[in-house]
């Protein structure tokens, strides 16, 4: 596949290396996301087939405060590479996040339910998703939530770095989500990408997210078993833990139009997270 893919150190970027070694990756250097037009410009010159926005701002509690560099990142950019695909009449691939919801109730969020962010986070990235759905072409929108991998800071390496040195922690319960995989989250936009280039599936928002649903006390609890560490977890509700931008507390993702159009099922996260703990040299 010759792929543009936005972004090269990040979680989902590296992974998509694993499968696309030839494809030409674009650190910050090469296409600087707070310069919508320079990211437009390089799809406009570059002989690709297919486009994926693997980076953005995800610096949630620091959006709070630094939202209009947030926004070019994650919302303006975004939109301009979305026209430049349009342009090129190539599918354009882009990441989003369940923290464009309110985080209300206990049903899973459909693509076509209302949006309403608690932060500037969720705010730049529906503003993206606007921007993208404007430009027209065949793009595509995959939302996500608690990401994990081997690379970059994450919940699991987080939980691994404190369980070698605490007997005990106290980890939110009340926040209900589907912990995803990058590897599976890669494979998932490639297999949506290869149908859009073919001329099926179809453009449009959707949703992926390992199964089951847990809260983060649970998937630390799994993270310290399958690690073997004696680690135990309290459960705490978020205002117990106080953070600048506020969390959905439920991130549960409807993901069965995926599946339907695109063939893509939802993973179970804990056969991912073994293999993220045998990449990490865990077990």
């Amino acid at each position: 596949m010759n792929a543009l893919v936005f972004g090269s150190t990040g979680q989902v970027a590296q992974e998509l290396r694993r499968h696309l070694p030839d494809a030409r990756f674009l650190s910050r250097a090469a296409a600087d996301l707070n310069d919508p037009q320079a990211c437009a410009d390089v799809i406009l010159a570059l002989d690709a087939h297919v486009v994926i926005n693997a980076a953005a701002y995800t610096a949630v509690d620091k959006a709070e405060s630094d939202e209009d560099t947030a926004l070019r990142v994650n919302g303006l950019a975004p939109a301009a590479m979305a026209r430049a695909a349009a342009t090129r009449g190539i599918p354009f691939l882009h990441l989003s996040t369940d923290y464009v919801f309110n985080g209300s109730g206990t049903a899973p969020w459909h693509p076509d339910d209302t949006a309403e962010p608690l932060g500037a986070y969720g705010r730049t990235k529906l503003a993206g998703e606007h921007g993208i759905h404007a430009a027209g072409g065949s793009c595509a929108i995959l939302r996500t939530s608690w990401v994990f991998s081997a690379h970059g800071a994450n919940f699991v390496k987080t939980m691994l770095r404190l369980g070698k040195t605490k007997q005990s922690l106290a980890v939110v319960a009340d926040q209900i989500g589907g912990p995803t995989a990058a590897g599976d989250i890669a494979a998932a936009l490639l297999a949506m990408a290869r149908l859009l280039q073919n001329g099926q599936g179809a453009p449009g928002t959707y949703h992926f997210s390992g199964a089951p649903d847990v809260s983060w006390a649970d998937f630390a609890r799994e993270i310290f078993r399958q690690a073997q560490l004696p680690t135990k977890v309290t459960d705490i509700p978020s205002e117990a833990y106080p953070t600048p931008a506020r969390r959905p507390q439920n991130s549960r993702l409807d993901c069965a139009t995926t599946e339907t159009v695109f063939g893509v099922s939802r993973p179970d996260w804990r056969k991912s997270l073994t293999k993220v703990l045998q990449d990490l040299g865990e077990i």
